[in-house]
């Protein structure tokens, strides 16, 4: 018999519904997983146990009651760290922001709350979300639940790797460039990155305004439309929000057939990735094909720009949003020694880690007089026409299919000091970001040592339902989440 805490949320939420189980046992099964597990993993920075106990019993009494509950009744969610939680330290993973407590909620935590989901805790990442691979955090790095010793992927690392590990179900991440279904893939989850204003910002602390976007991660599509379905919609508190509200389904499959949907896959990105995930990702293609689904070969001519034009404007856009994290304005507590301005201002920023002061500079220097328009100018008339050509390939295709990463994951440390490998990994994520359409990561299958292997599908702007529907025929393939790392 499975324990309470390898079962689906979707399973547990009804069961606390239905009484059979109270939030509060759950909560605390919950509580005690983490305390036992994360010694390991290093997925959390903060814990919020004494008041998630608290919000279980008023769920309970709730139930009781006979008053409606939400979509998340009595389900943990954790929140990556860069996400505002009232009462709660938001440090980003940065020692510049180590004992910032935030005053005021997210839009996506308040609406977690309206559904009677409970805050958990924060999530380890990637400093300000910088980063592939969850390495660099000032609390140190996010472990992979299938190998220790090896990277969880970033940088919303803590959130997927606490998920793949059963310490919770759901999560919350952020995605600049890849950063939910990077680690998404090398943990073996689900993670959506949503379509460009389908989700609030509002509570996010910025890192590149124009292509960041909140999303989901879960063990199974089953648990992941719920939480979507709760944090979507407009906010009058983030005008770069839709006035649209989807509600998403995971439909039969038989339904689901009927769509008779057409999958354009990106046979050039798949030749290009490491043997194992270009077998695996044709393994995928070929249960599509054997469902029914049309199969096409489609191509990105502009792909290889790509990666360039999304570090020349996600740098210059960091360097915008991280000015104002001086001690002045923002910062940390306390102050340096003396007055002199120069001094004062080299001493609060040397508190970034290496990494972030690295976008910090190529940034500046893109946005620089003498090079605006030689660099960033250049990077946006190429984000247009990576547009346009998405736009042309959904004129033909529903769903676009490639890996999500092009390798496996690698050992902590081994590329560390190499930061160009590290950018060029983000290169099959980066499109979704560039272009604001929706894409999502699921398991693909293990490789022969064991490690997780993803795949990626691409839908137009707000076509999430059919990038669930196609995740619900391979999800179906292998039953409800085979793929669970022994630790």
């Amino acid at each position: 018999m499975k324990r309470l805490y390898e079962l689906p949320a979707f399973v547990v939420s009804r069961k606390i519904k239905e009484q059979e189980v109270t939030a509060e046992e759950y909560i605390s099964i919950i509580i005690e997983r983490i305390k036992h597990i994360d010694l390991r993993i290093n997925s959390f920075i903060s814990h919020n146990f004494e008041n998630a106990i608290t919000k279980s019993r008023a769920i309970d009494k709730k139930i009781k009651e006979g008053t409606n509950t939400g979509l998340l009744a009595g389900i943990p969610v954790g929140i990556k760290d860069n996400i505002s939680v009232q009462g709660l330290k938001n440090t980003c993973a940065s020692r510049m922001l180590a004992e910032y407590v935030s005053p005021y909620n997210a839009t996506v935590v308040s609406r977690i709350e309206e559904q009677d989901g409970i805050v958990i805790g924060k999530l380890n990442m990637d400093e300000f979300g910088m980063g592939t691979t969850s390495e660099y955090s000032a609390f140190g790095p996010v472990r992979n639940p299938w190998n220790l010793e090896y990277v969880a992927g970033g940088s919303s690392g803590g959130s997927a790797a606490a998920v793949a590990s059963l310490q919770i179900p759901l999560s919350l991440g952020s995605d600049t460039g890849g950063s939910i279904r990077c680690p998404s893939s090398f943990c073996s989850v689900v993670g959506i990155k949503p379509t460009y204003g389908s989700v609030s910002r509002n509570g996010l602390i910025s890192y590149s305004n124009s292509l960041e976007q909140i999303g989901p991660i879960a063990r199974t599509i089953y648990d992941l439309v719920p939480l979507l379905n709760s944090i979507s919609g407009f906010d009058p508190k983030d005008n770069t929000t839709i006035n649209r509200k989807s509600e998403y389904q995971t439909n039969n499959v038989d339904n689901i057939l009927k769509k008779r949907y057409k999958i354009g896959v990106l046979n050039e990105l798949i030749d290009e990735s490491e043997s194992e995930v270009a077998k695996n990702t044709r393994k995928k293609v070929k249960e599509l094909e054997n469902y029914g689904c049309e199969i096409e070969d489609a191509r990105i001519s502009l792909s290889h720009y790509a990666l360039a034009s999304y570090y020349v404007i996600a740098t210059a856009e960091a360097s915008s949003n991280l000015s104002r994290y001086d001690n002045l304005r923002y910062g940390y507590e306390g102050s340096p020694e003396g007055y002199e301005w120069n001094s004062y201002f080299a001493e609060s920023r040397s508190r970034f880690g290496d990494e972030v002061k690295l976008r910090i500079l190529l940034g500046s220097y893109v946005l620089s007089a003498g090079y605006f328009g030689k660099y960033y100018a250049k990077a946006q008339k190429l984000r247009s026409k990576i547009r346009k050509e998405f736009d042309n390939l959904f004129n033909k295709c529903d769903i676009l299919l490639l890996p999500t990463m092009p390798v496996l994951p690698f050992k902590i440390g081994e590329k560390s000091s190499q930061p160009i490998e590290h950018y060029n990994l983000d290169v099959y994520t980066i499109l979704a970001n560039l272009a604001g359409i929706p894409a999502i990561s699921i398991p693909g299958g293990l490789s022969e040592k064991g490690f997780p292997i993803g795949v990626q599908l691409l839908a137009n702007g707000f076509n999430e339902q059919k990038l669930i529907d196609v995740a619900v025929l391979l999800e179906n393939v292998v039953g409800f989440k085979t793929w669970i790392p022994k630790i």
